[in-house]
Order: structure tokens, then C-alpha cells, then sequence
């Protein structure tokens, strides 16, 4: 039997947050569902404004801050009772401005990586019930994120995501040349950190293991090897609920080991996708004479000197179904899913009768 995950003054059933994908791969649908089968449902900030009625072409910031409201009460409306959060990523240029919309939109967990969260704390001092937790790839990066709450907020984190850069999808917090070569231990980095906060402020912080994670053996394995929970992503994305289009759930379903790979993204980070149709994400934009007119991240090659592609539009076709033109992140265990399923039947494998028969009760 597994036990509660506890962040800050919320507990959920199952030791899962379903982890944060844009371009609006994992909306209020996915993330409610996710809340409501008693893990932690997690809306995605990156580029939420596309696809959403309140973008009229011209009002990207504006409309990224409504949409993202949107998103979070749609799930929280999914699941009233569940646990429901944000992923921002510090590398946003509006960052600080989503991360004030995702606790009016009821958000009880904002996560944030793709940068340090230094200013979090700050950001959040209105809402001290919302849990904050860090995404680092080191033991140094969680010290210090740590040093700099304490020091500046009084305040720790309520949890800490140990992100596997040689596993996870999407951006990484990692240098390309630093992945796959052997040498990180995620687990070393997990225990590492919970014996940090341990030693340094004589607490308990949860860690959750991310990247990887597809089955229920790898769940066990995680939670083996010291992980409080775990963080799961690309699982959840060829299921009924995610808010992707079904051309995008099919390019998982299609995909062969192979055929996933490392880029190096416009926002100066790696990034793990389906790398098949590479070539033509960057002519696209050729073609189309693509500029940057949303400013999304505060620092972008494209955006800075038209080198490659717009990463955000890229994504947004690939959610909306153009998995041709589009790019479609995922982790390395994406070629493994043989059919769309939905979020309770995920939940009933991993957690066995438990999760079955409480939803049944429900």
C-alpha cells in the first residue's frame, strides 16, 4: 500500500502530480481529472493563451493571464474537492504576472522550473495556504533555492521535483552535452536532497521523482529508492481527458524509440521530442514568414535574431493537431503507449484495487 502525499496543508490520496505540458497539452480537462482521481492535477501556463477565446491575435499577455484562470477553474470545477496546480516556468516573460492569475484562479500548488524560482515566496506572500515547490535537476540547485527563501521569506519549500534530464520530456534543466552521458543518478539526487533539509532545518521536504515514470514498477522503484511521489507526464497524454488533439495523441501512439531525441530549444534549453519531422518545424516558419509578435519568453533565439523557430507557435499547432509542422515534446518512454486509455484506468494500475474501488465509492 502506498501512502498520502502530503504538500504544504494539502494531502491527496495517491503519491502522483501529474506533471505540467504546453502548449496546452495538459489544461483543466487533464488536470482535473487528474485532482479528481486523487492525484495532483497540474495546468500548464506556457502559451495558454493560444487556443483560447480571450486571444484575438493581438493581446497575447493579456489574454495568457485570462486563459489561465480559465484553465485552473475549469479543473478545479472537475474536481471541487481535489488538489489542483500550476506549472509556470521562471523562463516566461510574463512568469511573475501567471503565477498571481493561477492562485486567482484557484490554484493550491504553483511548481516552477525552466529557471531558479528565487522570487516565488514573494510573489505568493498574499496567499501563504498555496504550496510552492521547485523544480532542480541537483542537490545544489535545491540548496540554493532553500538559502534564498529562508533567508529572504522565512519560508522552505512544501515539496521539491528531482527532474531526470536524461528521461523527462519537454525542457530540461540541463546542458546538452551533460545528457545521457552516464554520469547523473537521479536517486543519489533525490536522497541528497531530503538529507539537505534534514541536516540543514531538521524537516522532512516531500521529493518527487520525475522522468520515466510510465508503470506501476517504476512507481514502486521510485518510491524504493526514497521518492516521496512521483511526477508522471507523457503517460497521461494519449488519455480521453488530455486536452491535446487526437493527431497528437497519435504521434505517441505512432512513435518508435527511435524516433525520440534531444533538440536544442529556442529558449536556450534542451528539450526531448518525437524528432521525425524536425526539418519541417523550421521550414514552416520559413515559409510562413513566422515572427515573433507574443514576446512569450523572456530570452528566445527566435524571437532575439530569427534563428530556427518559434518554439510556442510550434506547439500550439502540434496540440491543435498539425503534428507535420508541429512539435511534440515527450519523455523517452512515450513509444510505449499502445492505445489511448483514460485517467482512472491509469490510476487503477498503478494503485491497484485501492484507486478501482474508491472510485467506484465516488
Amino acid at each position: 500500500m502506498v501512502k498520502p502525499l502530503k504538500i504544504g496543508k494539502y494531502e491527496v490520496r495517491y503519491p502522483l502530480i501529474q506533471g505540467g505540458m504546453g502548449v496546452r497539452i495538459s489544461g483543466g480537462s487533464l488536470a482535473g481529472h487528474v485532482a479528481r482521481c486523487g492525484g495532483v492535477g497540474i495546468v500548464a501556463a506556457a502559451g495558454i493563451a493560444l487556443g483560447s477565446e480571450r486571444f484575438n491575435g493581438n493581446n497575447y499577455l493579456k489574454a495568457d493571464l485570462q486563459a489561465l484562470r480559465d484553465e485552473v477553474e475549469k479543473a478545479c470545477r472537475i474536481a471541487p474537492d481535489g488538489v489542483v496546480g500550476v506549472n509556470v516556468m521562471v523562463a516566461l516573460s510574463d512568469y511573475e504576472d501567471l503565477v498571481k492569475a493561477a492562485i486567482e484562479g484557484g490554484a493550491k500548488v504553483i511548481i516552477c522550473g525552466a529557471g531558479l524560482p528565487l522570487s516565488l515566496p514573494g510573489l505568493t506572500a498574499h496567499a501563504p495556504d498555496v504550496a510552492l515547490v521547485p523544480i532542480v535537476s541537483s542537490v545544489k540547485a535545491a540548496q540554493l533555492i532553500a538559502k534564498k527563501w529562508d533567508k529572504g521569506f522565512s519560508r522552505l519549500p512544501d515539496a521539491v521535483v528531482v527532474e531526470d534530464p536524461d528521461t523527462a520530456g519537454g525542457h530540461l534543466g540541463e546542458k546538452m552535452e551533460n545528457i545521457g552521458n552516464g554520469t547523473y543518478d537521479q536517486y543519489a539526487t533525490v536522497r541528497g536532497v531530503k538529507e539537505f533539509f534534514i541536516a540543514e532545518y531538521g524537516v522532512h521536504v516531500p521529493v518527487i521523482a520525475a522522468g520515466g515514470v510510465w508503470d506501476r514498477a517504476d512507481l514502486l522503484h521510485a518510491l524504493e529508492q526514497g521518492a516521496d511521489g512521483v511526477q508522471m507526464a507523457s503517460r497521461f497524454v494519449p488519455t480521453v481527458e488530455c486536452d491535446a488533439a487526437p493527431e497528437f495523441k497519435q504521434a505517441y501512439l505512432d512513435c518508435r524509440q527511435e524516433d525520440i531525441g534531444l533538440i536544442m530549444s529556442p529558449a536556450g534549453l534542451p528539450g526531448r521530442a518525437i524528432l521525425k519531422n524536425q526539418d519541417d518545424i523550421v521550414i514552416y516558419d520559413q515559409l510562413q514568414h513566422t515572427v515573433c509578435d507574443n514576446g512569450c519568453l523572456k530570452k528566445c533565439s527566435f524571437k532575439e535574431s530569427g534563428e530556427r523557430f518559434c518554439i510556442v507557435k510550434s506547439l500550439d499547432r502540434a496540440q491543435k493537431g498539425d503534428v507535420g509542422s508541429g512539435l511534440v515534446f515527450c519523455g523517452t518512454n512515450a513509444w510505449k503507449a499502445d492505445r489511448i486509455t483514460t485517467v482512472q484506468e491509469i490510476f487503477d494500475e498503478l494503485f491497484g484495487v485501492e484507486a478501482a474501488e474508491e472510485a467506484v465509492a465516488a
